[in-house]
């Protein structure tokens, strides 16, 4: 039987992508084109690309050790920075205190203006001449005394914030090259999990050249998701729809459907997939079950111009994270005479996930991209329902294969290796920004 690798290509060429903006380590960077030239000499060895997936691991063991030690000074910077012995803190609080005295000296020199206006006020009618001149030039002196007071003042209050500014400065300053510590792994996070698709591409590619010629994805067989909103709150459970019709003239006799769910936290790098239970059932197992590894496998036959449904649940638990979360689908079928093929790569439907009891917004259903599908017309008729034939389902709370395992193999490898390993790697290109979303 042919084994088609479709997926597995669709999926490693949109991980490699976006790596290229990145400008990752020259390495990877180099294996990069394979999956955009025919020119087979041109394509790293699978001992390359090992090399390179070897050097970006590295690359991210280093940049975890720089951010963590970044991170040490940072707090160090940051704690020496609160104490009062720190030569910056003390210039600060000297000024803050000089500025105090000065404006304490203004005030008692405009006070003594007022009561030397007082005391001028108040002379009596016949106040000699004498009087007169002592209260006028007690006034004068007043006046002479605030006016330096006050620049006094002026002076004092531009030098305390100057030096509380001398302290705010220091601590960006600190802050900062704990940032930059923290871009450079994200980069190597980046490069790392896309070598590691890029190798994983190469061998699968590698087996598949010494098992058989590729199947070709078209349009004839989509799978479409519906009901799953654009935004998913902690703690809640969403139920949506899978449907995959079969638009050729003939039957497919072993469809098998692919859904995986990732998510990572505002920051992109924090996996939090394990807060997410994906479950599904059809109407000839209404039992909803676990989906495990992000694959269901065959769902049976499909007969020509006919559709079928699988019910899907997804449930987050309270703990899940404010955070980006992706469903990725696709499906391929497998006739006995030896012809295959299936959706031209995973369609990816994106949603936000909100904390506990957050409440969100006017919501619409995710929109799949990159990949369109085409959905059902009016001429596609039910299968798995009273009017149709179900689609086959084992005993054991899976669903059944109906043809050779070496095809129930291929898929798994193409969606649960090749898929997860480039949904990681497009998660962290596409969400590397959040943060700051938040």
């Amino acid at each position: 039987m042919k084994i088609r690798r479709a997926l597995a290509t669709a999926v490693a060429a949109a991980v490699t992508a976006p790596v290229v903006l990145l400008s990752v380590t020259p390495a990877f960077a180099d294996a990069k084109p394979v999956a955009q030239t025919q020119n087979k000499s041109s394509k790293p060895t699978i001992k390359e690309l090992e090399a390179a997936a070897a050097a970006a691991q590295k690359a991210y063991e280093e940049a975890v050790k720089a951010r963590d030690e970044a991170q040490a000074t940072v707090r160090k910077a940051l704690q020496e920075l609160s104490e009062d012995s720190h030569p910056l803190v003390a210039a600060a609080n000297a000024a803050k205190a000089a500025a105090k005295d000065a404006a304490d000296a203004k005030d008692a020199a405009d006070k003594a203006v007022a009561e030397a206006k007082k005391v001028i006020a108040e002379l009596p009618a016949d106040a000699s001449e004498e009087q007169k001149t002592a209260a006028a030039t007690a006034l004068s002196e007043a006046e002479a005394t605030a006016t330096a007071a006050a620049t006094a003042k002026t002076a004092a209050d531009t030098k305390a914030e100057e030096a509380r500014e001398a302290v705010t400065d220091a601590r960006i300053e600190a802050a900062r090259a704990a940032g930059a510590a923290d871009k450079a792994l994200e980069d190597a996070l980046a490069a790392k999990i896309a070598a590691d698709a890029a190798l994983a591409k190469a061998i699968k590619e590698a087996e598949e050249e010494e098992e058989g010629e590729d199947c070709v994805p078209g349009d004839d067989l989509t799978a479409v998701v519906t009901g799953l909103p654009n935004e998913l709150v902690a703690g809640k459970t969403t139920d949506f729809t899978l449907r995959m019709t079969n638009d050729s003239d003939r039957q497919m006799e072993e469809v098998i459907a692919y859904v995986g769910v990732h998510a990572t936290d505002r920051s992109g790098l924090k996996d939090t997939g394990k807060f997410f239970r994906l479950q599904w059932s059809s109407e000839a197992s209404p039992t909803w079950k676990n989906v495990k590894d992000d694959y269901i496998d065959t769902i049976g036959a499909l007969k020509a111009h006919t559709r079928t449904d699988l019910k899907m649940r997804l449930t987050l638990d309270k703990a899940t994270p404010a955070g980006n979360g992706v469903a990725f689908v696709a499906a391929d079928f497998y006739n006995e005479d030896g012809s295959c093929g299936g959706t031209p790569g995973a369609d990816m439907y994106e949603f936000d996930v909100k904390a506990a009891g957050s409440k969100p917004g006017k919501t619409e259903d995710a929109k799949p991209k990159p990949a369109t599908t085409t959905k059902p017309g009016s001429g596609h008729q039910p299968q798995g329902s009273t009017s149709g034939t179900p689609a086959k389902t084992g005993t054991d709370g899976s669903l059944a294969a109906t043809g050779s395992s070496s095809a129930t193999t291929s898929i798994a490898l193409a969606g649960g290796a090749a898929v997860l390993l480039g949904a990681a790697a497009v998660f962290v290109v596409r969400r590397r920004k959040t943060g700051s979303d938040a």
